[in-house]
């Protein structure tokens, strides 16, 4: 049975994943916005884009949040089955797509709203199951 302090680091963790991963996507996207669009596929331009998008403290930012959101899901998956984190982290969706639409002014359709809706259902009842269930992990 898992005890209450790996279920505590458990729920810390998952909210680093979670948040790390929403706002490091958001952050990278309004990062990669702001450098513009890759009008061509020539080596020069495609390193005059990569020195813009390195420049961009949004870029910077994003970057590093998905490698924290990279290092604390490797260590997730040391203690969790996979088959939870996965369930578990897939709310980070509705934080981005709502992040997506105050920060990112992105229009969302009610039908993507109802999917979002449906995979918050289903991390609710995911949630509320045992974090590991094989025996002897830490």
């Amino acid at each position: 049975m898992i005890d209450s302090a790996l279920a505590g680091k458990t729920r810390i963790l998952l909210a680093i994943v979670i948040v790390s991963n929403s706002i490091g996507n958001v952050v990278l996207s309004y990062g990669m916005r702001a450098v513009g669009d890759i009008s061509s596929y020539s080596p020069a331009s495609l390193l005059t884009s990569a020195i813009a998008a390195f420049a961009n403290p949004c870029v910077l930012l994003g970057t590093s949040l998905l490698v924290l959101f990279f290092a604390a899901h490797t260590l997730l998956l040391t203690w969790a089955d996979l088959s939870y984190v996965l369930l578990v982290t897939s709310c980070g969706y509705a934080l981005v797509a709502a992040l997506g639409a105050i920060i990112l002014d992105e229009s969302i359709s009610p039908l993507r709203w109802c999917g979002i809706a449906l995979v918050s259902c289903g991390v609710a009842l995911v949630s509320s199951t045992p974090v590991s269930t094989s025996e002897g992990r830490p």
